[in-house]
Parts: C-alpha cells; structure tokens; sequence
C-alpha cells in the first residue's frame, strides 16, 4: 500500500476589507457579480461541487445563496501559478484584487478532495460565534474564522474558484465579491 502523506495549510483571510478605497487600489472593479442566479447556471463538476457546499455553510446561517462568478474564477486561477512558485500560501495584493476576498488551501497533490479543501474552512465553524467582525471567534482570534465567515458573509454574493497542480502540491484558490470580513459588519 502506497503510504500517502499530506499536509493540509490554511492561510487566514488579509487584506479583504471592502472598506479599501477602489481609486487608491489601483486595480479596476469586479463587475458583473449577482445577488441571486438568473437561472440555472451551467458549471463544471468542481465549480458545481464547490458552489454546492458553499450555499450549503450560507443555508445552514440563513445567508442567501451564491452565484459562480466566471471572473472570479479566472482571477483565482490566475494567481494559481504564483502560488507554485514561492511554493507556500500568501494571500494576493490587495491592489490586484479589489473588493475581492481571497481563501487558500494547500496541499499534497492529489491527496485530498475539492470537498476536503474547502470543508477544512467550512470546519473553522467550530470556533464560530455569531457577532459583530472581529468578535467572532470562541477563541477570541477572528483569524481562527476566517475562511469560513468569508463563506458565510452576508453581504458576498458570488464566488469563483481554481484549481492549480503544481509538481508537488495542489492550491485551492477561492475567490468573493464582494469581499467579507469586514470591521462592523454582522455576522449570523
């Protein structure tokens, strides 16, 4: 039996306040992001799969559901090879993602399911504690909760995903709009 081994890394939401001014971002605003679907969208089984459990966390809260963003996945995808490169999980510029959030998962390639990627943020719903961002984690670190508060932000209505293989590890890149997380914002 082949031994598999792997390491599951989650980086924690940066730099995702819509309270970013977009004129000093430097980079032009997402369009085209929607409130609720215009009817049935046709996706690939991975974006079908992870938009299912997405809109899965946001039922579960009461949140309305997402839309896939074509967009955003083309943006996560572009930055999936400047992940392969530094070969670790660093969140992208601000600047280059303006009103976007951002979720990363690495890890072994080929190891783990797109269900296991994004469930280990949706798992960060153990330490959730619905209140006022930041104070929303048990353990009093907002960062424990910040992938999954991404997911389940009120105000986010779409998201858009990509899958990068590099040689050795898979990256998992998510991307919102509009960005959650944001100082004073409610959470369920």
């Amino acid at each position: 039996m082949k031994q598999r081994t792997g390491v599951l890394v989650a980086l924690l939401l940066a730099g995702c306040s819509t309270a970013e001014s977009p004129a000093l971002s430097g980079g032009p605003r997402l369009r085209g992001a929607r409130s609720a679907p215009w009817g049935p969208q046709k996706l690939d089984d991975m974006a079908a799969r992870l938009l299912a459990l997405h809109n899965r966390e946001r039922a579960a809260v009461g949140a309305a559901p997402l839309v896939w963003d074509p967009k955003l996945a083309a943006a996560a995808a572009s930055y999936g090879p400047s992940l392969a490169a530094i070969e670790r999980l660093e969140h992208s510029a601000p600047a280059s993602r303006p009103e976007q959030g951002e979720n990363l998962w690495m890890g072994t390639k080929g190891a783990y399911s797109i269900e296991a990627m994004a469930g280990s943020w949706a798992a960060e719903r153990s330490l959730f504690r619905a209140g006022i961002f930041p104070d929303i984690a048990r353990t009093g670190n907002w960062a424990a909760v910040g992938h999954y508060t991404q997911m389940i932000w009120p105000g986010t209505t779409a998201v858009g995903c990509a899958l990068h293989k590099s040689g050795r590890w898979d990256y998992l890149i998510c991307r919102y709009a509009p960005a959650g997380n944001v100082r004073g914002g409610r959470l369920p």
